[in-house]
């Protein structure tokens, strides 16, 4: 962008000469310092006029945006558009400077930094910190730095990464406690910082307003209007790009301090200037232009520019004071209709329904200046203007926000955001980026409304909480269709469209969070609460939301789309409803604050009077439909509630008449039908979303406002209105009426008959909910807390994590139950018992779990608030199976119990009303009907059903009405009751009234008649039954039309009103279908008393089983609750009624007793014909089959799972359940083996062979062992890093290049072992199967599609039986397994002939048998073992693809196995034994593969090292004296374990016994050299001699040859023949030898350096011949090993002290092949000393491989490696991640460090681990493990307090380390048992 060329172009310019044009830096400066000195001048008026001029030339915005204005070209003079901007920006900087440095200015002016406040401004995905423990507002935080500098310890804080941005609160006392203000905030500094110097910021006072002047022109030029209302978003970013370095300029200044911040404030908020620069007057005719350009910009956004003279100087002009000249708009202040004329259009014609007229607010004019005039009087008003109108750009919002922390700025800022409040909506609403946007606006809003002082200036000032409202409402008023509900045709009601995107993008948040913030602020809120005016406006926008998102159940076919907008209308319910609601509630605890309650009530009832209006509503709701948001109803319920509990209000005071009651009670009721129909599954075309709903309804998120004040609101009214009409108003709600006949058959008019049980189970249940739940009535906010945690408890064992979220808290931040508070940390250390995390067998991690103590399943378990909390259905049932195991496992019910029946709170007085509905004669005779149906095996009735009316039953005897003296009502004849059923309403009374004839409504079909015809032969018995008290049909929708009418009487004639016609409902059963019904009379004689009792016998299956427990013991009836009724089944609970009734009535306990007597024989069920009993066994067996079903498939799921476990289990030794190899007896000969595939068992042919199943992996494992016992730490600092020089790996890499360096290279290949990285390992789970069925196994994986994680064409494949991950198989050499009947025979021939053998069978060339499938699967799998691991690991011959490469492979597989399960081992072989390792190895089989194909590479006899062992060489000289060819490797440099296994594997298979042990021996003489001369060159020359000297005495003594001393001293006297010893300088020989050598000490090195050989030795001696492993004490491991591989005479005597000397057995004289061996030695050292000295050390003392040792606090991780840059492209990575083995930081998925498509964590993987990673995930805690092409997430080592991972550290808790995890986790990694254990693998496609 060109900020104009010095070059004139126009307007009035200054002469050229007085500013030099663009002369270079230096000529600025000068400039600048004359300048400054002129301005400095008492009478500055002459230079402030020059550099006026010299601003207007050089800030010119008078030619166009190079970039915006499309040519590139450069314009005007200077350079491209680039050069002049930076000149502008230079000339600034040196303006501002006053002639010096910029940078020492900017220093000078930070000296003056008076800020007390932090300030510091993040934008999205920043990491911060906040306190609830120092936060006085819900939205504090704090940055990192501010966060660790102050104290927080023990304090409920979290991390968290910001969403939208934010600023840094510390220092701000305002929003936090001076208490968590860090180190460098918490001075008050203004005292103590000197005063600014006038004339440090003098030229900044001049220059800075020209500079924002010119970035606004540019603003104004940039923005075209877009065409078609898309705006053009590449031109707007086009402009702010070239704006950059203006805006950062900008940015740096405020950075600079408090000093820079005041003059910036006094330039943006000074009205003069702003008036002399931009009023567009002047004669400039480009300030004209940009003027236009702003006022164009105006009135496109429909907003007017009010050009009144009158008001333009005043500082407050109050809109609507004036006469408004309305530009461009010829509407007058009061012309409402045209309020959004831009975006009134957009949004299309459908919904022009939706266009009503607009609600006044309760000022004239307000309306209007609120939506449409806005009037810019400084800078910042115009800059904010811009800011919107470019969608908030991040730099400008960061400018603006840095500017914060000046007090004076703040205030300012925040009016002028609020003026522009309408506008940021409208821009809102058009944005196509309306997330990014709407988190900027709340970026910058947060900061604002957040702090109660600014808020409530602001809401006096400027009306804040109007505009908000009226905002809000004009933001709905776009998206409004009709309502449908109710009377579709004729509603007039309208409600948000949830499709629209203003409401699926939650495009309103921003506004919804920012009302809900300031709400929260008292001050604040009690304006809004008294404020008339605005409770109208807000109960007209809450009901916007009334009945929206409306369901119509489908009846005929599946609807075809299933829309989703549910989730919109349940987030906007409690975003825009119910989050304020419940602010608002925070504000009315306390009794003076009863006038706001009475007030909210009072426009919620008339906003809802208005609603029932609209939607026509009279009293019945229109079937099949249902609205899950009712908001008025909430916010009607809530404030009662509060009312009641917390400002002693007077329930009748606030409750409106009967009938307002009874429409209020229809659609929270409908609501509770409705989810009962939807799980019926009665609305299952509607799709899945309705389950949703009904679920969402539920959720812990939702239930509190929305389920438990509808029902809340239930019991109100059921408490004020009239019993009956109440009960008999349910059960039609549920459809169910029909059901409740006495009849057996009845026809349902309004639902079939599979949804009959669970649509009459749900009404049961829901008038047990009602009748039981006091959560708003009478419970205090702890029994609360306990009652839902008890809940969720009962449900399932709880994570911590999960539990907050799963306890509904009141949603809106400062209410006071803040999850993790002190309360909720109490109540679960109460009710709940920390269950630690373990470890199972198959390695899955589990979460710490808090699991219900045993007293409250005793006591508070409470089926009820299960019930009403569960989201899933099975949960009930998990809750009641946990309560049945406690009770079996407590002893203190063996069989299937209820659920417990539990005594309640007692009800708020209040609220005593709703307990009439338990004496009602409706409720009444429904139980009555129900126990009658039940007895008589009527269908359709569950034990669920039986449960709740017992539950019911009891709920009535436990609140028994007090004032009734019913002992006194004599048994009057049975003539009292012909009227009705029951005598009175209490249901003590009527437990015993008998029943004796019920006349009912039948179809013509039913068994009834047939009987009556009978029984009615002569009219006279007829006539008889008629006096005696026949009840009439009972019809309960009769019953509630009788008392609606009543009441809408009882109000009407009190008003004077016309009676309404009762309305009848349209029943909508299709004509004809109903069967016609007759009338027919039943003999019941039954009471309910005698009714339990006759179910007591039914369900016990016994006669006469009850027994009235108080003829035996009276004191049953005076002590109450006794305990050993609390949990049981129904013959519990029926015993439990009628000792409670006994109790409670003499008469009742008489007629009892009258009952039990009569012996009353079980009622046969007689009332059903032959037809339904085979229905209802058809029904009752498949319920059962069902059941048996279940718990089959229950019991094989566990046996399965069990059986997994096992096989999974890798590490323990119990299990035996993989078969054993070894099982071969001596005496067979051959070894059988299993197929798992076809099952045959037989020997392994050459044909036929068998194989084992086994994983091939290359492994590095071995590669990380050191030779220090230092744990290695991950680095957390900069200072830290880890050097792989002392790895295993990397000493043998070196040793190996050395070598190659100066020998021979074939020689060098046979010198030493590879595959300490790379190397293949070799695991098996030891299941066999025939090779060919293999085969045919992997072709039906092929075809198979559905596969797990593993990919086939690799050869990847699950073995058959075990599951365990595998991809080769491993032929079985046929024969025996063990080569018993070889090595039992004791040998005795010579070892010189054993020596002879060996070399002769060394020699016979082994030719590859013939072409058998055997040796072809031999071949196979040798090729499968290369190509495990990558080339680099196999190829370290200097000429490539040579045979010494192969070679050289071969032998170290086995020896890298060997090693592993050394390793596995611990490391040494004192444990002995075979273990499991062992078991289940495959070492023997690999041995054959390998020496089958080793024996095809013949090595020339002349450099069979055998021979050098063995044999002295004459002619020395002839091997040596060839000076230009490499010599070979000496004898003494060569790696006796390699030595060991080549010789192994050059014998022919099997192998003698006799001819290993020589082996061994053999190669110990060796071995036993190269020590001592590693212990020479250890010594210091002192050592040396004396040494020397003490050998050479005792040389000619008998045993010389076993005398370590005479050894030593021929080993030095032969090397320092040599230059060996001679290059030592004095200071090296300090630095090696520090010790002073003791016969012991020398003893114990020759140890330590012989024991690795001799653990190898044993341990393939173990695997070949099948010996088991000596177990011994660490310290004579050497002395146990050596005797079991027949090194130490067996005659040996363990008295005097063990030398290792005694094991040597020289094949010839020692110090002959001493000589030998170290004159080759000699004449490599005369060149090379240095190099000679190092080969000879070798270090063999590894240690046992570790991961890193990790810090106790992942903050520390965190903290450190979050910021960590990428070493490729310094940025910071998005996932970084590190390694675990190594340290190196990768980062994860990151395109910079690809190469040749592999992302960086799998090119580590391969470098470090040869295909096997394990990463750190920094930004998730996850340990993610990369095994070759799958990856899996591992799970987290870091856990919070309460034992909980916190992946992707969303709750940012403080993590710690758990040991027990990361040792799982190494163990897994040492042991290679990721693939088996680990279950979820993935491909990666190398993008990790």
């Amino acid at each position: 962008m060109a900020a104009a060329a010095a070059a004139a172009v126009g307007g009035p310019q200054p002469a050229q000469s007085e500013v030099p044009e663009q002369g270079p830096a230096l000529d600025k400066a000068a400039t600048a310092a004359h300048l400054k000195a002129a301005l400095s001048r008492p009478d500055n008026r002459a230079g402030a006029e020059e550099l006026q001029a010299l601003l207007e030339r050089v800030l010119n915005a008078e030619r166009p945006l190079a970039g915006a204005a499309g040519g590139e070209e450069a314009a005007g003079g200077g350079g491209g558009p680039g050069a002049a901007e930076e000149d502008a920006l230079e000339w600034c900087k040196c303006l501002l400077a006053g002639g010096g440095g910029y940078d020492e200015f900017c220093a000078a002016v930070r000296a003056y930094d008076p800020a007390a406040l932090c300030g510091l401004v993040w934008t999205a995905n920043f990491v911060a910190y906040r306190c609830r423990t120092c936060g006085i507002s819900p939205c504090m935080s704090l940055c990192a730095e501010c966060f660790h500098q102050g104290d927080h310890t023990g304090h409920d804080f979290n991390m968290f990464r910001s969403q939208a941005g934010g600023a840094c609160d510390c220092g701000d006392s305002n929003v936090m406690r001076e208490s968590g203000f860090c180190r460098r905030h918490q001075i008050k500094s203004s005292s103590n910082i000197p005063c600014v110097p006038k004339d440090l910021l003098m030229m900044s006072e001049f220059v800075l307003p020209r500079f924002i002047f010119c970035l606004i022109q540019y603003l104004r030029e940039g923005y075209n209007e877009p065409a078609a209302d898309v705006p053009s978003e590449k031109d707007l970013n086009k402009v702010l790009q070239l704006l950059e370095p203006q805006i950062s300029f900008l940015e740096d200044l405020t950075k600079m301090g408090g000093a820079m911040r005041s003059v910036l404030t006094q330039v943006l908020t000074n009205q003069q200037n702003y008036k002399d620069l931009t009023s567009g007057l002047g004669e400039n005719a480009c300030a004209k232009k940009s003027h236009e350009k702003y006022l164009i910009a105006l009135k496109s956004s429909g907003l007017t520019y009010p050009e009144d003279k009158l008001v333009y100087g005043m500082q407050e002009p109050s809109a609507g004071t004036s006469t408004l000249l309305v530009q461009g708009l010829a509407g007058a202040p009061g012309a409402l209709g045209q309020v959004e004329s831009s975006d009134e259009e957009d949004q299309d014609g459908s919904q022009g329904l939706g266009k009503r007229k607009r609600v006044k607010l309760s000022s004239g004019t307000k309306d209007q200046s609120i939506m449409d005039v806005l009037k810019h009087k400084s800078f910042l008003e115009e800059l904010l203007f811009w800011t919107i109108k470019y969608e908030f750009p991040q730099k400008m919002v960061t400018f603006l926000l840095n500017m914060l922390p000046d007090q004076e700025y703040k205030v300012a800022f925040t009016k002028t955001f609020v003026q522009h409040y309408a506008f940021i909506m409208k821009t809102l609403k058009k944005s196509h980026e309306s997330d990014t946007m709407s988190n900027r606006i709340v970026h910058i809003s947060v900061q604002l409304f957040s702090n109660e002082e600014l808020a409530r200036q602001v809401t006096e000032e400027c009306q804040l909480l109007d505009i908000m409202v009226t905002v809000l409402l004009y933001m709905m008023e776009s998206c409004l269709i009709k309502s449908e509900l109710q009377d579709e045709e004729n509603s007039l009601h309208v409600v948000v469209n949830c499709g629209e995107a203003l409401l699926k993008n939650n495009t309103y948040w921003p506004l919804v969070s920012d009302f809900i913030n300031i709400l929260s602020h008292q001050s604040v809120a009690k304006r809004f609460l008294e404020d008339h005016g605005l409770l109208v406006t807000w109960m007209n926008f809450v009901s916007f939301f009334q009945g929206m998102n409306l369901n119509k159940r489908e009846l005929n076919e599946h609807v075809e789309f299933e829309s989703q907008t549910y989730y919109a209308a349940f987030a906007a319910e409690l975003e825009a409803c119910a989050q304020p609601m419940w602010g608002l509630l925070s504000h009315c605890k306390v009794r003076e604050t009863q006038e706001y309650t009475r007030n909210v009530v009072r426009y919620c009832l008339e906003a809802l009077q208005d609603w029932f209006d609209a939607i026509n509503f009279v009293d019945e709701p229109a079937p099949n439909q249902v609205t899950f948001h009712l908001p008025l109803h909430r916010y009607y319920a809530m404030f009662l509630s509060k009312a009641v509990k917390c400002q002693e209000l007077d329930l009748d005071s606030l409750l409106p008449d009967q009938e307002m009651l009874m429409k209020l009670m229809i659609h929270p009721l409908q609501i509770q039908a409705s989810l009962a129909e939807i799980h019926s599954n009665m609305w299952v075309r509607n799709g899945l979303q309705i389950k949703g709903q009904a679920m969402t309804y539920v959720q812990s998120h939702f239930c509190n406002s929305m389920i438990d004040p509808d029902i809340y609101l239930l019991q109100v009214c059921a408490s004020r209105l009239d019993p009956d009409y109440f009960i008999s108003s349910v059960f039609e709600r549920f459809k169910v009426v029909d059901l409740l006949t006495m009849a057996s058959q009845h026809h349902n008019t309004v639902l079939d008959v599979e949804h009959e049980r669970s649509m009459l189970e749900g009404a049961l249940t829901f008038l047990v909910i009602l009748l039981s739940l006091r959560l708003h009535l009478g419970m205090s906010d702890d029994e609360i807390l306990r009652a839902e945690m008890v809940a969720q408890l009962c449900m399932n064992d709880r994570t911590h994590s999960s539990l907050l979220d799963l306890i509904p808290e009141n949603p809106n931040p400062k209410s006071g139950i803040i999850p993790g508070s002190y309360s909720f940390e109490s109540v679960l250390s109460t009710v709940a018992d920390f269950k630690a995390p373990v470890f199972e067998p198959g390695g899955s991690m589990q979460q710490g779990m808090y699991t219900p103590k045993a007293e409250v399943w005793d006591q508070e378990f409470d089926p009820v608030m299960v019930i009403l909390r569960t989201v899933y259905r099975r949960d009930v049932q998990s809750a009641m199976d946990r309560y049945t195991a406690f009770l079996k496992q407590s002893g203190k019910f063996p069989g299937n119990p209820w659920p417990p029946y539990k005594k309640r709170t007692s009800l708020h007085p209040s609220y005593k009303g709703l307990m009439r509905l338990l004496h009602c004669k409706t409720l009444h005779i429904v139980l009555f009907t129900l126990l009658y149906k039940i007895l008589m095996d009527h269908q359709n009735l569950s034990e669920h059903v039986l449960c709740m009316v017992l539950y019911l039953i009891e709920l009535g005897l436990e609140n028994s009405a007090e004032d009734d003296s019913e002992e006194e009502v004599s048994m009057g004849g049975p003539e009292r009751c012909h009227d009705s059923w029951f005598p009175g309403s209490n249901l003590v009374s009527n437990m015993r009234h008998f029943i004796n004839y019920v006349r009912v409504r039948v179809p013509e079909t039913a068994p009834e008649l047939k009987r009556d015809s009978l029984a009615g032969t002569s009219s006279d018995d007829l006539g008889s039954l008629q006096n005696s008290g026949t009840a009439q049909v009972f019809s309960l929708v009769a019953e509630r039309r009788k008392k609606f009418q009543e009441i809408i009487n009882r109000s009407s004639s009190e008003a004077n009103q016309v009676i309404r016609p009762p309305y009848t409902p349209k029943k909508w059963s299709a004509p004809g279908s109903a069967p016609p019904l007759t009338t027919a009379i039943l003999e019941i004689k039954e009471s309910i008393l005698s009714l339990l009792i006759k179910l007591h016998h039914k369900l016990s299956g016994k006669q006469n089983s009850y027994y009235p427990p108080w003829l035996d013991d009276i004191e049953v009836l005076i002590q109450p609750e006794i305990p050993k009724y609390n949990h049981g089944d129904g013959i519990t609970a029926v015993e439990r009624i009628l000792l409670k009734s006994a109790m409670q009535s003499r008469m009742n306990k008489r007629i009892i007793e009258e009952i039990c007597r009569k012996v009353t024989p079980p009622v046969p069920p007689k009332k059903i014909t032959a037809a339904e009993k085979k229905t209802l066994d058809k029904e009752e067996r498949r319920q059962k089959a069902r059941e048996r079903q279940q718990k089959l498939l229950a019991e094989f799921a566990s046996r399965q799972k069990s059986f997994m476990e096992t096989a999974m289990d890798v590490e323990s030794p119990e299990n035996e359940s993989p078969m054993e190899i070894a099982t071969a007896e001596p005496q067979v000969s051959e070894a059988v083996y299993d197929c798992v595939i076809c099952g045959q068992s037989g020997p392994s042919s050459e044909d036929r062979p068998a194989g084992l199943v086994v994983l091939l992996q290359a492994s590095s494992v071995l590669g990380q062992c050191r030779d220090n016992t230092e744990p290695k730490k991950l680095p957390i600092s900069e200072e830290e890093q880890i050097y792989p020089w002392d790895t295993c790996a990397a000493v043998h890499d070196v040793r190996l290049s050395l070598l190659q360096r100066y020998f021979k290279d074939s020689s060098c290949l046979l010198a030493v072992s590879i595959g300490w990285e790379g190397g293949v390992y070799v695991q098996t789970c030891g299941h066999t199967l025939h090779i060919d069925c293999h085969k045919s196994y992997m072709e039906s994986l092929r075809n198979d599609q559905v596969l797990q994680g593993f990919s086939v064409d690799k050869g990847e494949f699950t073995c058959p039986l075990c599951r365990q991950f595998a991809n080769s198989v491993l032929p079985c050499y046929p024969g025996s397994n063990v080569e018993s009947n070889l090595w039992q025979r004791p040998s005795n021939k010579s070892t010189q002939d054993l020596i002879k053998e060996v070399e002769e069978l060394q020699g016979r060339p082994g030719a590859f048998p013939s072409e058998t499938n055997l040796s072809k699967e031999m071949e196979s799998v040798m090729k499968d073992i290369k190509n495990t691991t990558q080339k680099k690991y196999r190829d370290y011959s200097k000429t490539p693809g040579s045979p010494d490469n192969d070679f050289l492979f071969m032998y170290s597989v086995a020896r890298t196995n060997l090693e592993l399960e050394l390793i596995h081992r611990g490391g040494s072989l004192c444990s002995g034994g075979a273990s499991t390792a062992g078991k289940r190895s495959c070492l023997n089989q690999l041995f054959h593969v390998l020496a089958l194909h080793m024996r095809l590479y013949t090595i020339d006899s002349e450099y069979n090292p055998w021979k050098k062992l063995t044999q002295l060489i004459e002619d020395m000289n002839s091997q040596l004296g060839n000076e230009e060819q490499q010599p070979e490797v000496p004898i003494l440099y060569h790696d006796v374990t390699s030595l060991l296994l080549i010789q192994i594997l050059l014998m022919p298979q099997p192998l003698r016994k006799e001819h290993f042990s020589c082996i061994v021996k053999v190669l110990f003489t060796l071995l036993y050299t190269q020590a001592l001369a590693a212990l020479s060159v250890k010594g210091s020359e002192e050592d040396r001699s004396a040494w020397k000297h003490a050998g050479a005495l005792r040389k000619n003594t008998c045993d010389a040859e076993k005398s370590c001393e005479v050894l030593l001293s021929f080993v030095i006297s032969e090397l320092s023949k040599g230059k060996l010893y001679c290059e030592e300088g004095t200071q090296e020989c300090a630095m090696v030898s520090p010790i002073a050598w003791s016969p012991e000490s020398m003893e114990k090195y020759i140890q330590a350096f012989c024991l690795p050989f001799l653990r190898i030795s044993s341990l393939l001696q173990h695997h070949l011949f099948g010996e088991d492993l000596p177990s011994c004490q660490e310290e004579e491991e050497f002395s146990v090993l050596a005797s079991c591989l027949g090194l130490l005479p067996a005659f040996y005597q363990t008295d005097h002290p063990f030398l290792s000397a005694s094991c040597l057995d020289w094949p010839v004289t020692a110090l002959d092949i001493i000589t030998q061996w170290c004159s080759e030695i000699r004449s490599f050292t005369e060149r090379h000393a240095e190099q000679g000295k190092a080969l000879l050390i070798q270090e063999s003392r590894w240690k046992l491989p570790h991961l890193l040792q990790l810090p106790e606090n992942y903050n520390t991780i965190f903290q450190y490696y979050h910021r960590k840059t990428c070493s490729v492209c310094t940025k910071v990575p998005k996932d970084p991640a590190v390694c675990l083995v190594c340290g190196t930081f990768v980062c994860l998925k990151g395109l910079c460090c690809k190469q040749q498509s592999y992302c960086e964590c799998v090119l580590h993987s391969q470098n470090c681990g040869a295909g096997t990673g394990i990463f750190l995930l920094i930004n998730a805690s996850v340990i993610i493990i990369i095994r070759g092409h799958r990856f899996c997430l591992w799970g987290s080592v870091y856990l919070d307090a309460h034992g909980e991972e916190d992946r992707d550290l969303r709750r940012g808790k403080p993590l710690y380390i758990c040991e027990e995890r990361y040792r799982v986790l190494e163990q897994q990694w040492i042991a290679h048992t990721f693939d088996h254990i680990n279950k979820r693998w993935g491909p990666h496609y190398n993008g990790l």
